[in-house]
């Protein structure tokens, strides 16, 4: 690895040097209105980033240069990794995404515009698409396999309510990087690069000076057969992780498995069902708060539709009332495709929605029923007697209290193609690990700023992209893809890294490594000291923003603070009377350091080149 690649700052050029007065940095008091998150509140009041409309905002210089650095690293780290760079349009045919079926699993999500001529495109959220027709033209060989690209590009998801500045945008800069392979292990194939791929992602978070954590993550949209998330570890994240500290296993919460647990169905009842009448009561809540059940007492039940060719057609999960379903392990555990019932067409087909138990396994023959182990307790082992439960009657306006596993579903529960057990529910804090007994998961909070997926078939097998193997044989290609949010990484570093003052910058992200504010700009001695350590600073390859700004010294130190480059240094009357500036790490406490004139490159390239 080059030294450009191992150092905080750059030896290889000339560090750039600017004035604030020539350059644009709107610092301001306050936020906008709308403005929650810290990266949102201190992006905008440091002069980062303006919003243009919703959801959609202006990269200003300071914000630039970040995302520049942060995109050279990138590049870097791709480029280690085998693959080549290229850009691909950000309007789509629509006819590219139909192929693929995305059209529709999208939903809203994609950006649909069209031409002067009707023609209908998508402006592109990511370009698996168009990677695999451009690969479908121009591979026909076993033999130009693998290979690997990549592309840092604005994209374009329709958020309904795009909130939090650059973490939830309608508009956004990504790096997005697709590969190609004949097998999936052994030399050349898909694990392979994945595995490269992933040591990449390390790489570039760790030179970027990020706390992160590498979880297991379902696919969602994209699709595939496994995947991991990179997320920035922020308390302030709006994602959830589950971590085991004994083995290191790590988790977001759609993914997160949950460790053996007991179970039993068996279990005297409490007393005789009884039906109670609880009208237009569809929630957990409301129901509970009309029989008095609380809802760990409750059974909630929630009914999938498999498809029309599928046998059985409905898969019924039960989760206890206080526990959220996952949809990923539902259709892991029901061992095929399987999307939340529509409404409409289930209440056709007989389902009660919003008053559906888990009896209606015994009521017809087209479900099968998966119960999570919480759920599955004819007794309470607590209490030592019978479990005390409430469900859905399978009748609208209709609750029953004092369900029994045994008695309303009788021997259909030994019947494993019927009804099933498994882990079915998000996992929360305090739940057994699944990696070591007597372990438990931690929780914390993250960011998404990174994903990796096995993508397998799934986009070539659409389009029938194959290619001839060494026996002459046809055969799918096998593909792979990587996303980065490069102006996420931006945000998330901001919600990481910042004070009550202002942003915190790693060396490697912030837009420049050294501050120098001139007391008086207008001072020719401040004046010829600024320009020979500015100089000397440049020649380290150290980047400087010069702040000569006619302002008040108040002003200057807390617009100082608020950009938050990691290293200011002050000329003043006082210090140069005795042939020093004041130094001051960014979010060190107290007053700075005097260090003599002769001493600031060496001290400078000592603390970034620590940092």
């Amino acid at each position: 690895m080059t030294e450009q690649t191992t150092s905080n700052i750059r030896n290889s050029r000339r560090g750039e040097v600017k004035r604030w007065s020539q350059t644009l940095i709107p610092t301001a008091r306050e936020a906008p209105a709308e403005a929650m998150t810290p990266s949102h509140i201190l992006l905008s009041r440091a002069g980062f980033i303006r919003q243009v409309g919703a959801g959609v905002y202006s990269y200003l210089p300071l914000a630039w240069r970040s995302l520049m650095k942060i995109s050279e690293i990138v590049r870097q780290e791709m480029e280690a990794a085998g693959a080549s760079e290229l850009l691909m349009p950000a309007v789509i045919p629509i006819e590219l995404y139909k192929a693929t079926g995305r059209d529709e699993a999208y939903g809203d999500l994609l950006f649909r515009v069209h031409d002067r001529h009707g023609r209908e495109n998508a402006l592109g959220p990511t370009h698996e698409e168009v990677i695999t027709d451009i690969f479908q033209h121009s591979i026909n060989s076993y033999k130009q396999l693998p290979v690997s690209v990549y592309q840092i590009q604005t994209k374009f998801r329709d958020e309904f309510r795009p909130r939090a500045g650059l973490l939830r945008c309608r508009e956004f800069i990504m790096k997005d990087a697709y590969s190609f392979h004949v097998t999936v292990d052994g030399p050349g194939g898909l694990d392979e690069t994945y595995d490269a791929q992933y040591a990449a992602y390390v790489r570039v978070f760790e030179r970027l000076g990020l706390d992160f954590s590498v979880v297991e993550a379902e696919s969602g949209p994209i699709g595939g057969s496994a995947s991991h998330e990179f997320m920035v570890n922020a308390e302030s994240g709006e994602d959830k992780i589950l971590i085991c500290d004994s083995t290191g296993y790590a988790a977001n919460v759609e993914k997160c498995e949950i460790g053996e647990r007991a179970w039993s169905f068996d279990g005297d009842a409490l007393a005789d069902l009884d039906k109670v009448h609880t009208p237009r009561m569809g929630s957990i809540e409301e129901v509970g708060k009309f029989m008095k059940v609380k809802p760990p007492n409750m059974l909630k039940t929630m009914v999938f539709d498999a498809g029309e060719d599928a046998s059985p057609r409905w898969v019924v999960g039960v989760v206890r009332g206080d526990q959220e379903v996952n949809e990923g392990k539902i259709r892991d555990a029901a061992g095929s495709a399987i999307a939340l019932a529509d409404e409409a067409q289930a209440k056709a087909a007989g389902f009660a929605i919003g008053f559906v138990g888990p009896a209606i396994a015994a009521q017809r023959d087209d479900v099968l029923l998966v119960v999570d182990p919480d759920s599955a307790q004819g007794t309470d082992a607590a209490k030592g007697k019978a479990m005390f439960w409430a469900s859905g009657a399978n009748e609208a306006d209709h609750h029953v209290k004092f369900f029994n596993w045994r008695r309303e579903l009788g021997a259909l529960l030994d019947d494993a193609n019927r009804v099933k057990v498994a882990d079915i529910r998000n996992a929360n804090a305090g739940d057994p690990s699944p990696r070591a007994e007597g372990a438990v998961l931690r929780e914390q909070r993250g960011i998404e700023v990174g994903h990796i997926f096995k993508l397998g078939c799934k986009y070539s097998d659409a389009v029938g992209f194959g290619v001839l193997d060494q026996d002459q044989k046809r055969q799918s290609v096998i593909m792979g893809c990587y996303g980065l949010g490069v102006s996420r990484t931006l945000a998330a570093c901001v919600e990481m890294s910042h004070d009550d003052d202002g942003i915190i910058f790693p060396v490697a992200i912030a837009p420049y490594h050294v501050l120098i504010t001139i007391m008086k700009p207008d001072d020719r001695a401040q004046r010829d000291a600024c320009r020979q350590i500015s100089g000397e600073l440049a020649d380290a390859g150290i980047d400087v923003l010069i702040d000569d700004r006619d302002e008040r010294p108040g002003v200057k130190f807390k617009d100082a603070d608020l950009i938050g480059l990691p290293i200011r240094l002050t000329i003043g009357d006082k210090a140069l009377a005795e042939g020093s500036v004041e130094f001051k790490r960014r979010g060190s406490a107290g007053k700075g350091d005097l260090v003599a004139l002769g001493d600031v490159v060496g001290r400078c390239r000592e603390t970034l080149e620590r940092s």
